[in-house]
């Protein structure tokens, strides 16, 4: 009996069919998405998420059964390749120094900050971290990891930022569910590997606790000149006054 992969299109498995186009993604691709883009080829029948989800559950069988390194998995809200986590340990090392590259250590403190409070304004950014954030916050605007969400609804107007789909592929996630809880954090830090991170996140933990009162003006304190050194040798030392550069006070 033919499985629903095997089925011939124009000549081209299905399977195969949806194993490049997912290859070829530069994001993932929901089901919907998938079948779209096969059916507006017009060299294929009306193909429906539910067909693809199937073919897509046939193809992880068999790499599955042929002990591949990679399977389709759900991350950032689509279908994308991506290896077993019993693979992880050989990974390790590159994933570690791809970190090291990309994120620094206040970019992950404030980003976590945004990702259990959004939205959230800067100045609330601020409040818990204790320095001005504007340099990092802009960091994290051109990596595409946060975006803009809107406008506090008060005094000031102070733009909200929450984060991004990419925020959710670069920690190979598929919702902002699926990040730890607080009450989580140190569990998780049990792990020796984690030991030099504990304290940074225990207090984290600690602040990432709901003010008592969310609209207490304490929430929105004044710059106090304090802020995050540039990074990469940033030659004019940039305040981060202004927290988006292409965004204007209404």
């Amino acid at each position: 009996m033919t499985v629903l992969k095997d089925t011939e299109i124009n000549g081209q498995r299905f399977g195969a069919i949806i194993e490049a186009i997912i290859f070829a993604a530069e994001k993932p691709l929901t089901a919907d998405e998938i079948a779209r883009i096969i059916t507006g080829t017009e060299l294929a029948p009306p193909i429906g998420e539910d067909e693809v989800a199937d073919v897509i559950n046939e193809i992880n069988s068999e790499l599955e059964e042929q002990g591949r390194a990679f399977t389709i998995q759900v991350k950032g809200g689509g279908y994308t390749f991506a290896t077993q986590p019993k693979f992880h340990t050989w990974l390790e090392h590159f994933q570690h120094q791809n970190a090291k590259r990309k994120i620094s250590p206040s970019a992950v403190e404030t980003l976590a900050i945004i990702a259990y409070r959004q939205p959230i304004t800067k100045p609330e950014i601020d409040h818990i971290r204790g320095v001005d954030s504007g340099y990092i916050v802009r960091q994290l605007l051109e990596k595409q990891l946060i975006e803009v969400a809107g406008r506090y609804e008060g005094p000031g107007r102070a733009l909200l930022y929450r984060t991004t789909t990419i925020f959710l592929q670069h920690f190979g996630i598929n919702s902002i569910d699926e990040l730890p809880k607080p009450r989580e954090i140190e569990e998780i830090l049990k792990d020796d590997d984690m030991a030099e991170h504990r304290q940074l996140m225990l207090e984290l933990k600690s602040e990432l606790r709901p003010p008592e009162n969310e609209t207490d003006e304490s929430a929105f304190p004044e710059e106090d000149g304090s802020q995050d050194p540039p990074e990469n040798g940033s030659e004019n030392g940039d305040s981060g006054d202004q927290e988006n550069p292409d965004a204007k006070d209404e």
